[in-house]
């Protein structure tokens, strides 16, 4: 029997966007197990606490039964490593941020040698999508409805009024 391939694609997720959904959906079909990690953030202030962007992140991803939604603190290869992990995956939407996360992947394999890094690419249609870009549009009264699932939109709402 072969062991499962765990995968972890870690990120604030303040909020999930669709260009994150797409990437989770794409990797579960390349992973026996999907573990969104999502970090604590202690170095951002984020718009949404770490139980909400848990909450928005089971919600918008409930779809997938090879997903699991968790928090960590420390360093991602550390809960990669507790998790059993193989692998972890990276979205990439530009070049700029290939060169960013090239530099992350070859750090964590230095970490943890037996964990590699899949990067994905972005769906064209996702390419211009941030959560920082989501966040600032939001805050500013721009209609963010197309860039996020209908539960995380009506949560960036609540966070307006």
């Amino acid at each position: 029997m072969t062991k499962p391939i765990i995968a972890i694609y870690p990120g604030t997720f303040d909020p999930i966007t669709l260009g994150h959904e797409d990437i989770v959906r794409r990797a579960s079909r390349l992973f026996d197990q999907v573990i969104i990690a999502v970090a604590e953030a202690h170095h951002k202030k984020t718009m949404f606490n770490l139980e909400e962007r848990k909450t928005m992140t089971k919600e918008a991803l409930k779809d997938c039964p090879n997903v699991v939604v968790e928090s960590f603190t420390g360093l991602v290869s550390d809960f990669a490593l507790a998790k059993g992990a193989q692998t972890m995956v990276r979205g990439v939407r530009s070049m700029t941020d290939f060169e960013y996360e090239f530099q992350l992947a070859g750090m964590n394999r230095r970490l943890v040698s037996h964990i590699d890094t899949v990067f994905l690419n972005t769906v064209d249609v996702y390419q211009c999508i941030s959560s920082t870009l989501v966040r600032e549009i939001a805050v500013l009264g721009g209609d963010v409805a197309q860039f996020v699932s209908p539960g995380v939109y009506a949560r960036l709402q609540s966070k307006k009024a």
